[in-house]
């Protein structure tokens, strides 16, 4: 069923306004990461609140605890839990976005002020800290409300507002929260399906839907000698240097073509069925687009289809950084004592961490005993989270397909990420529905990155998507 006209229209003639509700956001610097930052998140909160309650939402801001930040204990943000509609005989969608952003300094190579948003009327693009990520599409959903409720319209489906302020730091306290408020006469009863808008496009030009994400574990091995940093002048090859057991175990690790060295990962992989791979090789995308995203030519492969697959359904193993090593300006003749390197697998289904924990732990440890080095090593897990996949042919997916074609014009790729969104598995598990990612924004939003945008166009072709796909999914 599509939207109605009077819907679109609304969000045409109200575009500026809509931007400016967006400015307001941006201009709350609700960095999670940051104790400092912490009433900023609040301050966010509070404007989502009174957004939302002004539509005639019901809101419930949901104390979720306290955490240690910075060295400090100060509580969490709230989650923002809101209602809107209780008609049995419409269907109920979950909505769920994060109000918290990455940390933005100008010193960092931004152009402008990250928390004042621009808007380039040369290029289209609004400019600012969480433009993209995720203020952009949390704020679409209060735009579709407030052009039904403006118009009145009503409502197609219930909706139920989940949003938090952690996302950007761990969604600390969420995954309980959402498991307290499943059950009869709880929050989350009722629902039928759930939709994120926190990822984005392949590209810049061709709308997409997602149904997996890759999960991940995250390791620091680290390798402990002398009592302290030595002078390479005096200890150079007299001693055991830690430095140089650490290379060599993480050289181990992965080939320069991104082969994972490890024993048994690969074993774990669900294998790849012909419905799958002709997805692959159907999505528009090209070695030029990752030569463009990357900002050089070092694709591993020419052949897209095997490039889409190593991002999207096959494990990676990355090498983030050492700690401990001398990296300052200057020549600084040392032998570390101790030293730290970090590096993370990404999982795919069939994998889970318990397993791949298992074969990381074995295969350091028993790399570092063919040393023979009288240093010391410890392996530990810092996190994980389990792959998510959804199934593409679920009537939410295809709801979500016939609005993307009536408001782009297109019909979306089906798309797996290779990052991770935990909550997305967690909604799935505990709720017992299925779960869509719709993304608003563009594949060159940087979000994360300096000078994050989302394109105008996005913004507001973005919220007629939102609106038209609970149309669609309301004769389901």
């Amino acid at each position: 069923m599509a939207a109605p006209s009077k819907f679109t229209e609304y969000v045409d003639a109200n575009a500026s306004k809509f931007i400016d509700r967006l400015a307001k956001a941006v201009e709350i610097p609700s960095v999670s990461g940051d104790a400092s930052y912490r009433q900023h998140v609040f301050d966010m909160a509070t404007f989502l609140k009174q957004e939302l309650e002004s539509l005639g939402v019901k809101v419930t801001l949901v104390d979720l605890g306290k955490q240690m930040l910075d060295g400090q204990e100060i509580q969490l943000p709230p989650a923002i839990l809101g209602e809107y509609g209780n008609d049995k005989n419409k269907k109920t969608v979950a909505l769920y976005a994060h109000y918290d952003v990455q940390p933005a300094l100008i010193t960092d190579g931004w152009d402008t002020d990250p928390f004042k948003l621009v808007v380039d009327e040369k290029t289209g693009r609004l400019i600012g800290r969480g433009s993209s990520d995720d203020k952009g599409p949390l704020l679409g959903w209060i735009n579709v409300l407030e052009a039904h409720v403006k118009q009145g319209i009503e409502m197609p489906v219930n909706i139920k507002f989940c949003f938090e302020g952690m996302e950007e730091s761990g969604s600390e306290g969420l995954d309980d929260l959402i498991k307290r408020e499943v059950g009869a006469g709880k929050f989350f009863d009722g629902v039928d399906c759930v939709c994120i808008s926190d990822n984005y496009w392949l590209n810049t030009r061709t709308p997409c839907l997602t149904y997996g994400l890759r999960g991940i574990c995250y390791y620091k091995a680290t390798v402990t000698g002398p009592a302290r940093d030595l002078h390479s002048g005096v200890f150079g090859r007299m001693v055991h240097e830690p430095m140089t057991d650490l290379i060599h175990i993480m050289s181990k690790l992965v080939t320069p073509q991104g082969d994972i060295l490890i024993p048994g990962i690969n074993d774990l992989v669900a294998p790849l069925t012909d419905e799958e791979r002709k997805r692959y090789e159907t999505l528009d995308y090209s070695i030029d687009d990752v030569d463009a995203s990357a900002g050089a030519s070092i694709a591993v492969s020419q052949s897209i289809s095997e490039v889409l697959m190593n991002r999207m359904r096959y494990p990676s193993l990355s090498l983030h950084g050492i700690e401990g090593a001398f990296y300052a300006a200057g020549a600084k003749t040392v032998i570390p004592a101790k030293v730290s390197g970090k590096f993370s697998i990404r999982l795919v289904p069939d994998m889970v961490p318990e397993d791949v924990d298992r074969l990381v732990t074995e295969y350091v440890q028993a790399t570092f005993k063919q040393l023979n080095s009288k240093n010391k090593l410890e392996v530990e897990s810092l996190h994980g989270g389990r792959p998510w996949l959804a199934d593409p042919n679920h009537w939410n997916y295809q709801a979500a397909s016939r609005a993307t074609e009536t408001v782009y014009g297109r019909m979306p790729d089906l798309t797996r990420e290779g990052g991770s969104i935990p909550v997305t598995l967690t909604f799935a598990e505990t709720l017992g529905v299925n779960v869509l990612l719709l993304p608003m924004g563009r594949g060159d939003d940087g979000a994360h990155s300096t000078n994050e945008k989302l394109d105008k166009s996005n913004y507001i072709q973005g919220t007629k998507l939102l609106g038209s796909y609970l149309w669609e999914v309301s004769k389901c």
